[in-house]
Order: structure tokens, then C-alpha cells, then sequence
């Protein structure tokens, strides 16, 4: 877990506030399975580009795994980082690529388990709101929610 990209004079790595249109804002980065559950989570400010902390999300990725990503991490590098560990990148391109890599739109249907993440995230007062000050206690109060959900999903079905 970590909060890599939070650099700005707000603070420092303390706050991890970045100027957006709407105001200061953050960023979180979710690795979710099949099932729609977390597995990697990671914060950047608001201006930071998204494939800042690909590197760090994506670095203990199972061979044969399929990952579904928006266009904001369509880059070589994220591609050769996902290839090496014998993943599949389904990303779909941006349209300023000359060269449009392969792309499936009906596995890409399946993203929609990271928009149902984010909606059961936003069902936490204190995650939707963001009372903390501090980037590090931030992400330690979304990480306490990823596991309510975790033990969400496993108590109805033991």
C-alpha cells in the first residue's frame, strides 16, 4: 500500500492535495479481482497522471491474469510492464496512437467491477467526505473499508 505521486506544497507527501478543475482533490487507484473486491490500493494528488503509480500497483501480477484498464493507462511501458509478468493487457487506445494495439470491448465490459468498487467506497461517510488532513490516514480509513467489504462478501457465503 502506498501513496507514491503525492508531492505538491500543500504539505508535502503529507496531504496529497492537487489542483483540479474542481478544486483540491485526490486520486485513488484501485486494483480489484474478479470479484469486484480490492487488492492494491494506492493515492496521487488530483493533477498527477494515472500511470505515475501503475508501477507500483501492477508489480506482483500473476502469469495468465487479464488486466482491464481505462485509457489513461494506455502506454508502452504500462503494456511491457504488464507482458512481462505474463499478463494480458486489455487497454483500450488512446486515439492519438498510431499503432492500436489489440483490444477486446466485451471483456472490457468487465471494468465495471472497479465503478462498483468506487460506489461501495462512497458509502463510507468518512472515505466519501474525506475528514483527514493527512494522505497517510486517508488511506488507512479506505483501507479499513476495503476490508469491511472484504468481510462483507466472505460472511454471507460462510
Amino acid at each position: 500500500m502506498t501513496e507514491a505521486g503525492c508531492d505538491d506544497k500543500k504539505g508535502d507527501a503529507d496531504h496529497c492535495l492537487g489542483r483540479r478543475r474542481g478544486g483540491l482533490t485526490i486520486n485513488i487507484h484501485v486494483v480489484v479481482d474478479a470479484q469486484g473486491l480490492p487488492i492494491r490500493l494506492g493515492l496521487t494528488a488530483g493533477q498527477a497522471h494515472d500511470g505515475q503509480i501503475a508501477d507500483t500497483l501492477l508489480d506482483h501480477l500473476g502469469p495468465g491474469t487479464i488486466i482491464l484498464a481505462d485509457k489513461a493507462y494506455d502506454a508502452d511501458r504500462i503494456r511491457d510492464l504488464i507482458q512481462q509478468q505474463g499478463a494480458t493487457p486489455n487497454i483500450p487506445p488512446k486515439g492519438n496512437r498510431r499503432w492500436k494495439p489489440c483490444f477486446s470491448r466485451r471483456l472490457y465490459r468487465e471494468r465495471n467491477l472497479i465503478e462498483r468498487f468506487f460506489s461501495k467506497l462512497k458509502h463510507f461517510r468518512r472515505v466519501a467526505t474525506r475528514y483527514d488532513k493527512l494522505a497517510t490516514n486517508f488511506l488507512a480509513m479506505i483501507q479499513r473499508a476495503s476490508i469491511r467489504l472484504w468481510l462483507r462478501a466472505y460472511e454471507s457465503s460462510a
